[in-house]
This record gives structure tokens, C-alpha cells and sequence, in this order.
């Protein structure tokens, strides 16, 4: 259950990173355009973020049922992303700042057993 809510988490970040990538939402959210070298680190993040949610859920229930699972989570993900994102775009940036956290406690020894 930890992986994939890590996986989920990790999905929501990738595809903030590929949102935030194109200058039409980066400027939603900032109120300024995006630096062309911004928007490809935010992309390459991006895609990050989408390979490190499909290892979770692959970790959680292996190759046959794990990339169902990445599909799942990249749903859960997407909807949460556009129903935030037109009505509270910082918040739906700041809720990215779980990833980091979410991922130490999934990875600690306790969270293994």
C-alpha cells in the first residue's frame, strides 16, 4: 500500500513537472513566462517522476499487475492535478513538496518490513 501511494505521489509530481513545462501553465501559476532552460528541466523532471511512479508500482506488485497499477495511479494523479490546477494553482505546486518526504518514509527500514 506504501508503494503505491508513493507511486502516486511520484505520478502527480511527474505530470506537474510536464504541466509546469509548458509556458501557457508555468505562466498560470507564476505569473511570468518560463525560461526556456526552466521548461526543460521541469519536462526532464517530469518524465523522472512518471519512470520512478511505474519502479514503485512494479516493486509493489511486480511486472504483471505493476504497470496496470502505474495506470491506475497516473488516473488518480491527472485528476487530481486538473481539478487543482484551474482553481488553485499554487496549491497544486505545493502539494508536490510531499514527494520528498513521502519517499524518505517509504524507503526507511521501518517501512520495508
Amino acid at each position: 500500500m506504501m508503494m503505491f501511494i508513493g507511486g502516486v505521489l511520484c505520478a502527480y509530481g511527474g505530470m506537474l513537472g510536464l504541466c509546469q513545462g509548458l509556458e501557457r501553465h508555468y505562466k498560470q501559476v507564476w505569473g511570468k513566462p518560463c525560461a526556456p532552460w526552466r521548461s526543460r528541466v521541469l519536462r526532464g523532471l517530469g518524465w523522472v517522476g512518471l519512470v520512478a511512479s511505474l519502479l514503485l508500482c512494479v516493486q509493489a506488485w511486480g511486472w504483471a499487475m505493476g504497470p496496470v497499477a502505474w495506470f491506475g495511479a497516473m488516473s488518480l494523479a491527472g485528476l487530481a492535478l486538473v481539478m487543482l490546477l484551474p482553481y488553485w494553482p499554487r496549491l497544486a505546486v505545493s502539494l508536490a513538496v510531499a514527494l520528498p518526504v513521502w519517499g524518505a518514509v517509504s524507503l526507511s527500514p521501518l517501512a520495508v518490513g
